[in-house]
């Protein structure tokens, strides 16, 4: 695309996966002539040209793509469909000017809306629903309404109605102009005369669409009442500013493989939704000031390094600016999986930016050094699901982290962590589909090879009852020996409490200086203890023992207390320790059963209900789980509430693990051992 034409906005395409949001954008790009008719192959845009993508028929990353309608300007960044990408949705919509849900007809997918509705709604964004594929739509749209709606805390607006022939919807009536339209495959629909067999369905559904107007409208509520038609103009009118003060969300309707529906809802898009200046003030951010951009999305692509796509919220950056210290070495227009070098950039326009390596995601961009104005940030999804990594090639270690940093910069709902307790790499997301395409990408953009794994479980021991030992490390050779002996009292302690060291020596019988080594001992065995993991929570008292004058050294008393460790700890009837996850499920109160029983057949224990804040018709169940239990609960509980539930965990405390899985888990450790 050349040229920026006037008044640019910019839209999320958001929905479902397979809902055919890319789609949508093509046909969009098709109609207003940015792109040719694509010829079955579709079309390549910008996220979908990763190898991950192609392999999965999906969309991996936004897309962005830019065309213009009518003299206006529009960035549509389609967002990936997947659940488990779901933090690409969070990073578009920080400063879009509207967008558009694009859901199917299936009634039994709706429910998965209900999370992305109310993001919607909390960030104050105007937005359509799109009802795609309704040339294969075999139940009543109404009907469809009134799931939606059942999702929605504000009131959906039917603005069309079907026009079917043979079961099959061949067109719609626009509520708005009372107008008919039969579909034109690949091209804008064809008006026509309104069918007078459903002029009954025509008059209620557009009273109903009314009605909700007049909640707002006491001017149309009054017209109503005294049975006046109101004109088209008011109705339009209405219609765009309830929908820029998001009371309510129309609902339009097309085929987008087919191009059917779009020119309408390109139509709505242009005379409805707002421009920069309703985001200025959703952001309460003043038009005036310095040149200011908020960075949507980091890139890292091959030969060209980072890129920060960014839209200009005030003023204009230009070629040469240096942003938050940092100059950029290039300023860039995506289009597709192309970049066009620009030299500058517009308020309202989206812009890619390469190498600001300190940058990102979410990140506010001013001129200079200049302090940025506080601005609604960039929300982070908690992980649910971790996986644990290792290089194929030991060479690839280092590396390997440098480009795990890439990734979670990328998709910042990506976190890794070493774990020196069970000498793993953990790579945490929002699911198996979502770490896969990390691992893709760690070998497809940096050509490190790993295999992943089910993380082990930081198990811990510890100890039921006491002892006293006595243990002494005596060993001569040539010169001086090594001499250290020591008499230990050890205790257990409550769950929880940690390990506590103390002495009470009298009488010299160890010098003071040999102390402190007797604890490094101590402490060293309870690193792997009888069971062969970490010890917790025992106390150590060294009461007594002897030194020589010539032959006692530091290495001698820490080989003494380790030595008495060893040998007194399997006699204070060690036992397994598993840690317990603190967790919040949050899931439509429909499902509230059938999530308990999930809970349970997790050896999960349940700790209350409450309704979930701000979430009218959901529940938060607490509970305490074995973190064992948890590696794939989101699959499941996804599956269970199609796709609305989802949980945060955060570690509890330790409980004694014994029976059957107890054995079976020191059984593989003394597997492992061997």
């Amino acid at each position: 695309m050349s040229g920026t034409g006037k008044n640019p906005r910019v839209i999320a395409i958001v929905g479902p996966q397979s809902s055919g949001k890319t789609s949508l954008l093509e046909s969009i790009l098709c109609q207003t002539s940015a792109l040719e008719r694509r010829s079955g192959n579709g079309i390549r845009l910008f996220g979908d040209t990763s190898h991950e993508a192609k392999a999965r028929t999906m969309g991996t990353e936004i897309n962005v793509a830019s065309t213009q309608f009518m003299g206006d300007t529009y960035t549509f960044l389609d967002c990936p469909g997947s659940l488990e990408l779901t933090q690409e949705t969070y990073g578009a919509l920080l400063c879009v000017d509207a967008a558009v849900v694009v859901t199917e007809t299936e009634s039994d997918k709706i429910i998965g809306l209900s999370p992305l509705l109310k993001l919607l709604e909390d960030r104050q964004i105007p937005r359509f629903i799109f009802v795609n594929k309704v040339d294969k739509a075999s139940q009543s749209i109404r009907q469809l309404a009134t799931t939606l709606q059942s999702v929605s805390q504000t009131p959906i607006v039917l603005r069309h109605i079907p026009i079917r022939k043979d079961n099959e919807i061949t067109g719609f009536i626009d509520l708005a102009s009372e107008r008919a339209y039969v579909y034109n495959k690949h091209k804008p629909s064809k008006s026509v005369d309104l069918p007078s067999a459903i002029e009954s369905d025509v008059e209620d559904a557009r009273y109903a669409m009314l009605e909700t107007l007049a909640d707002y409208d006491e001017k149309l509520m009054e017209e109503l009442l005294e049975d006046i038609h109101p004109p088209q103009e008011e109705v339009f009118q209405d219609l765009a500013q309830d929908l820029q003060e998001g009371l309510i969300i129309p609902v339009m309707m097309g085929s987008a493989l087919n191009e059917n529906g779009v020119h309408r809802l390109l139509k709505a898009l242009r005379h409805e939704i707002p421009d920069i200046d309703s985001l200025h003030d959703r952001l309460h951010l003043s038009i005036n000031g310095e040149p200011l951009a908020q960075i949507v999305k980091t890139y890292h692509i091959p030969h060209m390094g980072k890129i920060s796509l960014a839209r200009v919220l005030r003023g204009e950056i230009r070629e040469g600016d240096t942003l938050n210290g940092d100059r950029p070495s290039g300023l860039f227009r995506l289009a597709g999986e192309k970049t066009d070098k620009i030299k500058f950039g517009h308020v309202g326009e989206m812009v890619g930016l390469s190498r600001l390596e300190t940058a990102k995601t979410g990140d506010i961009l001013v001129i200079g050094t200049g302090k940025a104005p506080s601005l609604p940030g960039l929300n982070i999804l908690p992980p649910v699901f971790v996986t644990a990594l290792t290089a194929q090639n030991r060479n690839d270690e280092v590396k390997l982290i440098t480009s795990l940093a890439k990734i979670s910069e990328e998709d910042p709902s990506i976190t890794y962590e070493q774990v020196a307790e069970v000498h793993q790499i953990h790579l945490k997301g929002q699911g198996e589909v979502h770490l896969q395409i990390a691992k893709d990408r760690l070998q497809n953009k940096y050509g490190i090879s790993v295999n992943n794994q089910t993380p082990k479980i930081p198990y811990k021991e510890t100890i039921r009852k006491g002892t006293k030992h006595h243990s002494r490390y005596k060993k001569q050779s040539g010169g001086h020996g090594q001499f250290g002996d020591v008499v230990i009292e050890i205790e257990p302690r409550p769950l929880g409490t940690g390990f506590a060291f103390k002495q009470s020596i009298t009488g010299g019988a160890i010098p003071r200086q040999y102390i402190p080594s007797v604890e490094s001992g101590v402490k060293e065995y309870l690193q792997t203890g009888p069971l062969g993991f970490p010890v917790v929570d025992v106390g150590v008292n060294l009461v007594d023992g002897s030194y020589h004058a010539v032959d006692s050294s530091d290495m001698a008393f820490k080989t003494a207390g380790r030595m008495a460790m060893s040998e007194a700890l399997p006699n204070c009837d060690p036992v397994l320790l598993e840690p317990i996850m603190h967790v919040n499920v949050m899931v439509p109160a429909e499902f509230a059963g059938q999530i308990n029983s999930l809970i349970s057949s997790r050896r999960g224990k349940i700790l209350g209900f409450d309704a979930r804040e701000d979430w009218p018709g959901w529940e938060t169940i607490e509970a305490h789980m074995p973190q064992s239990e948890m590696h794939d609960m989101i699959v499941e509980l996804r599956s269970t509430t199609l796709g609305a539930g989802t949980y945060v965990y955060a570690f509890d405390h330790l409980s004694e693990l014994t029976g059957r899985l107890a054995t079976q888990i020191l059984q593989q450790q003394g597997q492992a051992a061997e």
